[in-house]
């Protein structure tokens, strides 16, 4: 009898999965920058324009040229009060959006937040620090003032030429107003990414049909569908697949024809009934199959030729668990950094952040091994009692997963690698 094949680690997954897309080509359009929201930029952002485009307050306040302030200290008529303030006439008053006048000799300007600076002026003394007259036609501003406080100079933040976003970009609320602030009306996007999801078990049954009495409530579908959703994907649902070699293939070749990537769940272990390694090899071709990692061990990924095989055209594959934290985990660790490549993100792989344990595990595993777990209020993790793979409930509890590596041990107050479930890098 031949020695099983070793599991593979996650990060030699993770690479070998990555590495299979990398030449991946997906078409990109041009669409409106409203209806951009979670899609993929096709080009770097450049802005034409510099932001802002001129000197402006970033207070409300009055508008000064701080070098005038020392030579009328010696004038009489504008002397320094008890408390070392100088009177300064008033001589205009300036609002976001106006075009204002210089700023006239030895005078002040009334300024508000985001309004142009006058010429002559190089300063604003934020209105809490002033005192206007009881008339309103001057104003009492501190005699020492730091020439260009409080504004924001031409060019700033933004300056013409630069790439504010790269490509690859996943736009987000921040990354569709950074665009919007350079006067993008459009932009271009990698195509929506099309993924066929299918569910393999005889036992599935839909919420609001009478579950059989071996039977299961399919919540693999639904939690996945979710998933991919919310990555923007445009999801072909190919419902339930029945447990027989040949209704998998049926399916694989028809999800492959509908799909730029098939993900499916179920059928990926070593039972009998578990048909989707042969179906996959009779198909295409099996690149990777068994993780070293806890829950997720069955995990399989190639592609399907589409047709009848000689064109070489295809379809990506992903073989989720069925268990639905195996699911969840399997998805989170290895299917979302795909399909965030497949859509041109640049750098798709999730990011562990250090965090202190509030618990004690002493069940080391041979294999790496992720953990649901949640922020306390102190900013350290708490551990869900029950770590079954079948334990949804888990998932809904917590935060996010802690990555502890094989045959490792944990004590309360150990610094660990910790997934957030909100980051990007998570689910």
């Amino acid at each position: 009898m031949k020695n099983a094949s070793p599991l593979l680690a996650l990060e030699d997954a993770q690479q070998q999965l990555l590495s299979a897309v990398a030449q991946h080509s997906q078409a990109s359009e041009r669409i409106a920058l409203l209806d951009a929201a979670g899609r993929v930029l096709a080009e770097d952002l450049i802005s034409e324009i510099n932001i802002p485009a001129q000197a402006c307050s970033a207070m409300d306040g009055y508008a000064i040229n701080a070098a005038t302030l020392q030579s009328l200290r010696a004038n009489t008529t504008n002397a320094a009060d008890a408390q070392g303030r100088v009177r300064l006439p008033i001589t205009q008053r300036i609002p976001a959006g106006s075009e204002p006048t210089p700023l006239s000799a030895n005078t002040a300007a009334r300024i508000f937040t985001g309004a142009l600076m006058p010429a002559g002026a190089d300063t604003v003394v934020m209105q809490e620090q002033c005192e206007v007259d009881s008339n309103g036609d001057a104003v009492w501003v501190p005699q020492q003032n730091v020439s260009g406080k409080h504004v924001r100079q031409a060019g700033e933040e933004v300056a013409i030429g630069k790439t504010v976003l790269q490509r690859g970009t996943r736009l987000g609320a921040a990354e569709l107003g950074m665009a919007a602030s350079i006067g993008k009306s459009h932009v271009q996007v990698t195509r929506t990414l099309r993924v066929a999801l299918l569910c393999t078990g005889d036992e599935l049954a839909l919420p609001g049909e009478v579950l059989p009495p071996a039977g299961v409530y399919n919540s693999n579908r639904y939690m996945l569908r979710g998933l991919l959703q919310q990555l923007g994907c445009e999801v072909h649902d190919m419902g339930r697949v029945h447990d027989t070699l040949d209704a998998t293939r049926a399916a694989l070749r028809d999800a492959a024809l509908q799909a730029d990537l098939v993900l499916s769940t179920g059928g990926v272990s070593v039972g009998e009934e578990d048909h989707v390694k042969t179906a996959m090899q009779a198909e295409g071709e099996l690149m990777l199959w068994k993780l070293a990692i806890k829950p997720g061990k069955p995990f399989a990924f190639g592609r399907i030729l589409r047709g009848d095989h000689a064109s070489g055209s295809h379809s990506w594959f992903a073989g989720l668990p069925g268990n639905p934290v195996s699911a969840l985990v399997t998805f989170a660790l290895l299917v979302r950094p795909l399909i965030l490549k497949l859509q041109g993100v640049a750098s798709p792989l999730p990011q562990a952040i250090p965090a202190r344990a509030a618990f004690d595990w002493q069940r080391a595993d041979s294999r790496r091994e992720f953990l649901r777990v949640k922020l306390n209020a102190a900013g350290e993790l708490e551990l869900f009692p029950h770590q079954g793979s079948a334990a949804l409930a888990s998932c809904v509890w917590a935060d996010g997963l802690l990555d502890n590596p094989p045959g490792q041990t944990i004590a309360r107050g150990d610094v660990v690698r910790f997934l957030p479930f909100a980051m990007r890098c998570g689910v």
